[in-house]
């Protein structure tokens, strides 16, 4: 007779068992692949190519070359492309990708302040290999496509469909006037998410180009600009453009759309302008579109005195403004940002990075602002648009790290011992933890404005105050000296439970998988 009481047969059912502690024989090849993600690299990429889409990665490999980190370090890719799509006017947005990314690409665009629904089309391991996969996508949206709701359908392909080659290219261009574009964001082939807004902003823009060679399209809803128009490549700060475009009146052109734009029209309106001005440098396939509809391209932006009197100049002479108006044009702004540099300085050294593309700007309007700024990452490649940037900030000593990895970027931050590291979430949390104060880069510094003269004072109020916290920082970490870090962070009522024949084990094939991969790099 037994002594315990139970209600059901379910303590009779046989449980299946794990592996002992500390076998680590399983490894993440023996993964189903609709379990693989982007961090999957190689495997990820193989299985594409295997799929048909060589000339995919081909093109990805060409446009955003990796770096010496060829995964992902910051959010889902996907991302960028989420929000420019999620931020557009009558412009619906459908995923396909798996669940837990789905979740989390969701999430954290709500999470950035949108305010819709995205579309999603689930899949198992068997739509996915029969191809039921690709049938569902093309029935949802033809059942999305109402021309009274919607411009235009974006539909994007995730980690593992893009891996089993659901094939987007084959859906309608077009259903009941409702434009379709189908992009592929892999995470093994798209390496930020800043990257992946150029692969929607190219797509789509692409997709206009054509439309505007076939016959008449939409006017602005702002009507036509009566001045040549200077279209701007970059996320910016609301009141940016509006800066830019009092420094181009004296030179009789106005700022044209901001791409990523807010709604379809704009997107023949950026096509019918004059010049491009690539604010952010990492727009490699929209700059491509525009140099196949005739339209120069100008990198940099006007940040700072030295930036603005050189990107006027160089605006200007590419749209063939004479010497007098384009001097007209830097008087009338240069004394002004002169004024508030000075008026505004920043004293300290401060290292920055962060993975928006805009990291070469500010470090260019710190400097200016008297900061001393000795290492810039980006987690963006090396960029013609770019160039310009690099070179002002090498001439000031400053070691300009493109494709950035985290490592990097703590281990100069570490090195210099900076009175403030600007940065992303985890350089800012290791800056806090050696009792350095940390500015987390996309919320607190590319949320403000930078060009002209609103720029040039719009940064030292904050980073004076975060700098003056250097002591409140002290004081903080030794009032927590002693309490633990790394296993024994937290509150313990015993010693923890460490297990180091586990990490000897884990170290083991650690060591093993990189001596693989070194050898495969020999053959």
């Amino acid at each position: 007779m037994k002594s315990e009481v139970t209600y059901d047969d379910a303590a009779e059912v046989e449980v299946i068992k794990g592996h002992p502690h500390g076998d680590v024989s399983r490894v993440a090849s023996d993964a189903p692949a609709d379990a693989m993600g982007c961090h999957s690299g190689a495997d990820m990429a193989e299985a594409a190519r295997n799929a048909g889409q060589s000339e995919l990665l081909d093109k990805f490999k060409a446009d955003y070359p990796v770096g010496p980190h060829d995964k992902p370090q910051s959010m889902c890719p996907a991302f960028g492309s989420l929000r420019v799509g999620l931020r557009m006017k009558r412009v619906a947005t459908v995923l396909s990708g798996s669940a837990c990314c789905v979740y989390g690409l969701t999430f954290v665009s709500h999470f950035y302040g949108a305010r819709r629904s995205v579309g999603y089309v689930p899949f198992n391991s068997e739509s996915l290999v029969t191809g039921k996969l690709y049938e569902d996508i093309r029935d949802s949206v033809h059942e999305l496509a109402d021309p009274d709701r919607y411009d235009a359908i974006v539909v994007t392909n995730l980690c593992v469909p893009t891996a089993s080659g659901v094939p987007l290219r084959l859906l309608p261009k077009e259903i009941n006037g409702v434009r379709i574009v189908g992009i592929d964001v892999p995470g093994f082939g798209v390496p930020t998410h800043a990257e992946a807004k150029d692969v929607l902003a190219g797509a789509m823009l692409n997709y206009a180009r054509a439309e505007a060679m076939a016959g008449p399209v939409a006017a602005p809803v702002g009507g036509k600009s009566a001045r040549p128009t200077v279209a701007m490549l970059g996320e910016m700060f609301p009141a940016d453009p509006m800066m830019i475009g009092q420094m181009l009146a004296p030179m009789g052109l106005a700022a044209g759309p901001v791409l990523p734009c807010r709604e379809w029209r704009e997107l023949y309106a950026a096509l019918d302008c004059a010049v491009v001005a690539a604010i952010h440098p990492f727009y490699v396939d929209t700059v491509r579109e525009f140099k196949a509809a005739g339209r120069p391209v100008v990198g940099s932006a006007p940040v700072g005195y030295d930036g603005t009197a050189a990107w006027l100049k160089a605006i200007g002479e590419t749209h063939g403004v004479s010497a007098e108006d384009i001097a007209a044009a830097q008087n009338a702004v240069l004394p002004a940002i002169r004024g508030a540099l000075g008026a505004t300085p920043i004293n300290g050294t401060i290292t920055l990075s962060g993975y928006e593309g805009s990291e070469l700007l500010v470090a260019r309007l710190l400097i200016e602002s008297g900061a001393n700024v000795p290492y810039v990452g980006t987690a963006c490649a090396n960029s013609p648009w770019s160039a310009d940037d690099a070179a002002w900030l090498e001439a000031k000593g400053v070691k300009v790290k493109y494709r950035a990895s985290l490592e990097d970027d703590c281990a100069a931050m570490e090195a210099i011992q900076p009175d403030l590291a600007i940065g992303t979430t985890p350089v800012v949390q290791k800056a806090k933890q050696l009792g350095i104060p940390g500015l987390y880069f996309t919320n607190l510094i590319s949320a403000r404005p930078l060009m002209g003269v609103a720029g040039a004072g719009s940064l030292a109020t904050v980073i004076n105050a975060a700098i003056g916290n250097k002591e409140r920082m002290a004081h903080m970490q030794e009032f927590f000296e002693g309490v633990g870090a790394g296993d024994t962070a937290g509150v313990w009522e015993g010693a923890p439970n460490l297990r180091p024949d586990f990490r000897a084990q884990h170290q083991k094939k650690l060591d093993k998988l990189a001596r693989a991969a070194k050898a495969q790099e020999m053959i």
